[in-house]
């Protein structure tokens, strides 16, 4: 089994790689390999609504000139999906605005072909905003049939500069428990 993990972060390295990295440590020690994909610097856009996936149904994004193509694939090929966003200005990147648009119109014309894998947002925030955030994701998620595992609280933490988020004692605890529950539920599904 395989998780992949989207960064949406616009920055590196920062505190939404540090909540994915804690979530993904829980995966490994379960036996599921995992992968981090970094958004940041890539070229991508978001969907311009040409319907060409619907009439190709080829599991594709039909605008090949950005980085997209290569997000969809790791999503389909994989078990689960992490999309992790910091929050700007009370909702998701536009990387990560990209990502779900585009990928969500790809899924749903390819026979849902998210449906029932294991979706779960993780989100970083400054202060505010961060519901919406991790609702948005959600939302994704929840259209594309996923199933989403919950943890001891919303999948969130919070920080600004680098490293702030690791501070935040409960959104790490949050992020563990979050990784132990999508490990079982993927241990679960896949019996």
């Amino acid at each position: 089994m395989k998780v992949v993990a989207f960064n949406g972060s616009a920055r590196k390295g920062g505190n939404t790689a540090d909540m994915i990295k804690r979530a993904l440590a829980k995966l490994e020690a379960q036996g599921i390999e995992t992968e981090m994909i970094e958004l940041a610097g890539k070229k991508m856009h978001g969907c311009i609504a040409c319907y060409k996936c619907a009439e190709n149904k080829d599991r594709r994004c039909a605008v090949k000139n950005d980085f997209l193509n290569e997000c969809i694939e790791a999503m389909d090929a994989a078990d689960g999906i992490l999309l992790a966003s910091p929050t700007y200005f009370a909702t998701i990147t536009t990387e990560m605005s990209a990502l779900i648009d585009r990928a969500g119109m790809v899924g749903l014309v390819n026979g849902s072909m998210f449906a029932r894998k294991v979706g779960a947002a993780i989100v970083a925030a400054r202060r505010g905003g961060a519901m919406q955030t991790f609702n948005t994701i959600n939302s994704f998620f929840f259209i594309q049939q996923m199933v989403v595992p919950g943890s001891r609280y919303w999948n969130m933490g919070f920080g600004r500069e680098k490293g702030d988020v690791l501070k935040d004692e409960e959104g790490m605890l949050t992020m563990d428990i979050l990784g132990e529950n999508m490990a079982w539920l993927m241990h679960k599904l896949n019996d």
